[in-house]
């Protein structure tokens, strides 16, 4: 169905789909009113209604005098010092994306947020630190998992027989925490054989993490202790999709807003990536943003691969370990 909606009366009412974009007489007071796709008018309610609230917050801001504000009230929005970024929904909200929204309404380029996606009240965040953390010895874990996923199979099991005492204590201890944190159904230290035995979660989230989000998970988590670290204003999301004004669908792994007006796009890759290059080019010219803000980052890249590729393409090229640095470079 489509949407009828008239200036004159306010009627708004369903119309047939074959009239959407054409211009009728009023069913009620038959005056000319344009008929709307349905997604269309949606999407633009929505525009309206985050605008209004986000100026309605801001005139409340300003209309409040500093030292009229009760010390206890002050205190109901936590300051992002006192925020446990490893632990928070503080994140998840339509305000805190907003100067994103704004950002990419700019430029012309629909938006559409996913606000669970920064919700770090789960263990996701904590998972994809230690990962990111320590990936040279814990890319087999990931590599079985993901194996097993892809073949349906119920358990995996990563053998410690060839693994050097601290490589086998580090894999042993992180799979005794996926337990702990439930990413999986079972755990089984088998000293005799020397391995571990993993019965897997078959849901649809941890599959998720397992096949490549572990590492938005962690670059996210890299770019919001760099702010929280230098006490820069942020907006963050994960996830965003986006729809250029050629219809074009693009999603965006992570994208940060310093200060209101400083963009980072970092594009997560645990696989193959080669493929994708000349799209990301494209998105990149498309957003206006210089090569150091377009990044890259791509699970277990040698730093010599990384400069060799940056210098290749209009892009930066990073692995999880270098992120951190590229930041600095950044902002």
């Amino acid at each position: 169905m489509a949407i009828v909606r008239c200036n004159k009366c306010t009627l708004l009412a369903e119309q047939p789909e074959g009239l959407a974009g054409q211009s009728i007489a009023c069913p009620k007071c038959g005056a000319q009113a344009a008929v709307y796709p349905t997604l269309f008018f949606i999407e633009k309610l929505l525009d309206k209604y985050f605008d209004a609230q986000r100026e309605l917050i801001r005139l409340k801001s300003a209309a409040i005098p500093e030292k009229a504000i009760e010390p206890k009230a002050a205190a109901s929005t936590p300051a992002m010092a006192e925020i446990d970024l490893a632990n928070t929904d503080f994140l998840a909200n339509e305000l805190q994306h907003g100067p994103i929204y704004d950002w990419f309404h700019k430029k012309q380029i629909k938006v559409q947020a996913n606000l669970r996606s920064v919700d770090t009240s789960g263990f996701f965040d904590e998972v994809a630190e230690a990962i990111g953390g320590n990936l040279n010895v814990l890319k087999e874990v990931l590599e079985r998992i993901r194996w097993s996923q892809q073949k349906e199979h119920a358990s995996a099991t990563i053998n410690l027989e060839k693994k050097s005492p601290e490589d086998a204590r580090a894999i042993s201890a992180f799979c005794q925490r996926l337990y702990d944190f439930s990413f999986v159904a079972k755990c089984f230290h088998n000293k005799p054989e020397n391995n571990v035995r993993l019965i897997l979660q078959a849901a649809p989230a941890i599959r998720d993490f397992f096949n490549g989000e572990w590492l938005e998970w962690h670059a996210l988590m890299t770019c919001l202790r760099y702010s929280k670290e230098r006490s820069r204003r942020f907006s963050c999301t994960r996830g965003l999709n986006l729809t250029l004004a050629n219809g074009d669908p693009y999603e965006l792994d992570v994208f940060m807003l310093i200060d209101g007006k400083v963009p980072l796009c970092i594009e997560c890759k645990s696989g193959e990536f080669r493929q994708n290059i000349d799209r990301y080019l494209a998105l990149r010219k498309r957003l206006g943003l210089e090569a150091k803000q377009f990044v890259m980052c791509i699970a277990g890249l040698s730093d010599e691969n990384a400069k060799a590729f940056s210098a290749m393409y209009d892009l930066t090229f990073v692995s999880e370990r270098g992120l951190a640095d590229h930041l600095s470079r950044v902002f």
